[in-house]
């Protein structure tokens, strides 16, 4: 397949595996990125885990907001589709920063959007997630739930849907998947790449593995007095390799399907863990101790949300193959192989 993608925040997790993935099934990769959360190292240790098709990848440094130097990277290269992750993160920070938070994820996609119009680029993937389900009151959680945005992150995410589902209507020429993530978790086998957040992680897992590295002396589980098995909230949590070869049956599917219009997904597994079960499996991996802090629950929080992923395995061709002992196997492998990251203990304010 001689077809060129551009990735936005490709630098980041999850775009960095599925950088890779692509690579892997002969797609050539343009990655922008403004590195604001993620580290160019992964960019070049993509290129080497990717072998003979590492020659295929190119970056470039630059925010999505500055139209042109986003316009001169679409005149450079022409491509076939765009898959969006770029954007901010953290649901504590977006409490505290909401303007931050609109300004770089709404006017960021609504940039490139404007740039992929006028370039005639109309093929897009982009990462959604599960919290525009807010507080679902049933589970498996299925597409064709109501959404809502329970806090200014979350209310990015259902906002750039919305900005994606009205682009489709007013020019049916448009041809988009919006791919709504459960939690991402583990790495990549050879521990080369991996989560690596800047400051206090926001995740479980990144939390866990950092005290399990001895970077923090305890994780701290909020809330144990919810109505599930063992008191903590359940979560559907997705191997992150799993969750890349997702975007590439989205975007094949997007080249193969000219009906496509703006579709859903979910990428789960469909089953849920407690954080309690997630520690435990991870203390088995690691053969680490992981003393834990009980504190109340957290506002937003909900209480059980996993995933319904029958319409993905229909209709993409897809199905999640990692359980939570591979993921926290890769989890730990990474965090053993670069207990600071990307980065070394110096670089830790």
């Amino acid at each position: 397949m001689d077809k060129k993608i551009l990735v936005t925040g490709g630098a980041g997790y999850v775009g960095s595996h599925t950088v890779l993935q692509l690579l892997l099934g002969g797609f050539k990769v343009v990655v922008v990125d403004n590195l604001d959360n993620s580290s160019e190292t992964a960019i070049s240790r993509v290129a080497v885990l990717a072998g003979e098709f590492g020659r295929n990848l190119t970056f470039h440094k630059l925010d999505l907001r500055d139209k042109a130097a986003l316009d001169r990277v679409f005149t450079s290269s022409s491509f076939n589709a765009v898959i969006h992750f770029a954007g901010l993160k953290a649901v504590g920070e977006s409490v505290q920063k909401p303007l931050l938070y609109y300004n770089n994820n709404l006017i960021g996609t609504i940039t490139l959007l404007e740039v992929m119009a006028a370039h005639g680029c109309k093929e897009l993937v982009f990462s959604s997630s599960a919290t525009v389900y807010g507080w679902p009151k049933k589970v498996p959680c299925t597409e064709d739930f109501p959404l809502c945005g329970m806090n200014p992150y979350g209310r990015t995410k259902f906002f750039i849907e919305e900005i994606c589902r009205d682009m489709y209507r007013s020019d049916p020429e448009w041809k988009i998947i919006l791919l709504r993530y459960f939690n991402p978790v583990g790495a990549h086998p050879s521990g080369f790449i991996g989560e690596d957040p800047s400051g206090i992680p926001n995740n479980l897992m990144p939390f866990v593995q950092q005290v399990a590295v001895g970077r923090r002396p305890t994780l701290t589980v909020y809330g144990n007095d919810y109505s599930t098995k063992d008191g903590t909230g359940v979560r559907d949590y997705i191997h992150v390799v799993d969750l890349s070869d997702g975007h590439i049956a989205a975007v094949r599917k997007l080249f193969e399907d000219s009906n496509i219009g703006c579709e859903v997904y979910n990428l789960g597994t469909g089953k849920g863990t407690s954080v309690l079960e997630m520690v435990t499996a991870f203390e088995k991996a690691s053969g680490k101790k992981i003393p834990l802090v009980m504190a109340g629950r957290r506002g937003g929080d909900a209480e059980i949300v996993y995933a319904s992923t029958e319409k993905a395995e229909r209709e993409l061709n897809w199905k999640a193959k990692f359980g939570i002992e591979e993921m926290c196997r890769d989890q730990w492998n990474w965090a053993n192989r670069n207990p600071w990251g990307y980065g070394s203990p110096d670089d830790q304010n």
